[in-house]
């Protein structure tokens, strides 16, 4: 029984001595643990080396082990909500410095110049007793017969001057006042001329074109007298709509009859978009094409930029004189224009590598091992490159193409 009790004594002696060194090794009990790589996406992926998922690319992340906090920053990253953060190994770029060269292609419409229209009035209060005109947009030339008109004021100022002639021939003053009142009112030469020979006073008086193009009535409500619209020369009605002058219709003196628009002087009016407005400046070569006669190619200049946004197309519009005379390209084509500059330094980014949120522009800056949205400013955007001016560092590297990083279904954040 002693040899069972010092037996019994020394394993029990023994097994806390082991106890004991257990204690005091941390990494006791534990096998040597091997390195595990899953994937956050897909936990059904898991190697034993790093590397990138089959399914959806993402890098590899060391899993966790018993004991053993994972010493990853890739996890850290991955608790951060979806629209702040991304962990992808997509193809990064970096801000260029360049100098692009300036080619904007712009749509516009060839257009009627308003400095060119000339307005037909009536010099005295009567009423129209012949009308040689028929229809809106009816070519007409200069010194054609438009109208006949009756004129009380008229009348008398012939009678005037025929009594002069008669009574009193050696009063050349009164004479030549009582000739001069009748061209104020309106009278040429020949006609004047035709009553003295005559002796007789004409009742109607003919009333001439001063100008050459297409007739429109000036009176009419149907929009053509607002710029845009007689700029355009297209109407809410059928061109060949009668005019709202018609024969015994009465006009008052000074009241403008006709609008006539000169066929020869015209202008493209060319849409620009606001990325591209900061671009185009006065003076700059133009080369147009029409696209109803695309082999009367001619080359201009921009001659003028509206300083607003039209409300239906949110552009801006440059104006492009030309002599349309030869050409007769026909108002209302559309045109292809190809404005051309000097060469544009800037800091540059492929189009794809930025979107747009609104009033924001957005990059995805890569930061260790993954991409967080950045705002930047930008400018001009010519040839698929898209001008930096701020937010940025030429250190920087960002996503090629933010499209990839985005998620439709969520709302990106920007820190």
């Amino acid at each position: 029984m002693k040899n069972v009790s010092i037996i019994a004594a020394s394993l029990l002696l023994i097994i806390l001595l082991i106890g004991c060194k257990d204690r005091n090794d941390p990494h006791a009990g534990h096998e040597a643990a091997e390195e595990v790589y899953t994937c956050p996406m897909h936990p059904q992926i898991v190697r034993n080396k790093p590397g990138s998922c089959p399914i959806c690319g993402m890098d590899l992340v060391k899993k966790e082990t018993e004991g053993k906090r994972a010493d990853s920053i890739d996890l850290e990253s991955l608790l951060k909500p979806t629209n702040e953060f991304v962990i992808s190994s997509i193809p990064i770029t970096t801000l260029k410095q360049s100098g692009q060269p300036m080619e904007i292609e712009a749509l516009g419409t060839v257009a009627y110049d308003t400095r060119q229209i000339g307005s037909i009035s009536s010099r005295v209060a009567g009423r129209i007793e012949k009308l040689y005109v028929r229809y809106r947009y009816q070519k007409i030339s200069k010194g054609q017969r438009i109208l006949d008109i009756y004129s009380p004021e008229l009348l008398t100022a012939q009678q005037n001057l025929l009594f002069l002639l008669k009574n009193d021939a050696s009063n050349k003053t009164m004479i030549d006042a009582a000739r001069q009142k009748l061209r104020l009112l309106g009278m040429s030469a020949q006609q004047l001329q035709k009553i003295e020979n005559t002796g007789k006073a004409d009742y109607t008086v003919s009333v001439f074109s001063n100008y050459s193009g297409h007739l429109y009535d000036a009176g009419s409500s149907s929009g053509m007298n607002n710029t845009s619209a007689a700029a355009t020369g297209m109407a809410a009605v059928p061109l060949t709509q009668q005019l709202s002058i018609k024969e015994g219709m009465y006009v008052e003196k000074g009241q403008s009859i006709f609008n006539v628009y000169n066929l020869g002087k015209t202008w493209a009016l060319l849409n620009i978009f606001a990325g591209e407005a900061a671009m185009i400046k006065k003076g700059q070569p133009v080369k147009i094409v029409s696209e109803t006669s695309p082999d009367k190619s001619f080359s201009g200049e921009i001659d003028f930029i509206e300083p607003f946004y039209r409300e239906s197309s949110r552009t801006l519009t440059a104006r492009v004189y030309f002599d349309n005379a030869k050409l007769k390209i026909p108002i209302g084509s559309q045109v292809r224009a190809v404005i051309t500059g000097n060469r544009m330094q800037a800091a540059w980014l492929p189009r794809e590598a930025v979107i747009s949120l609104g009033m924001n522009k957005v990059v995805f800056k890569k930061i260790k091992n993954g991409f967080a949205p950045q705002k930047v400013n930008t400018g001009a955007e010519i040839n698929n490159q898209i001008q930096i001016t701020g937010g940025l560092e030429y250190t920087d590297s960002v996503a090629v193409n933010a499209q990839y990083l985005t998620d439709s279904e969520s709302f990106i954040k920007i820190n």
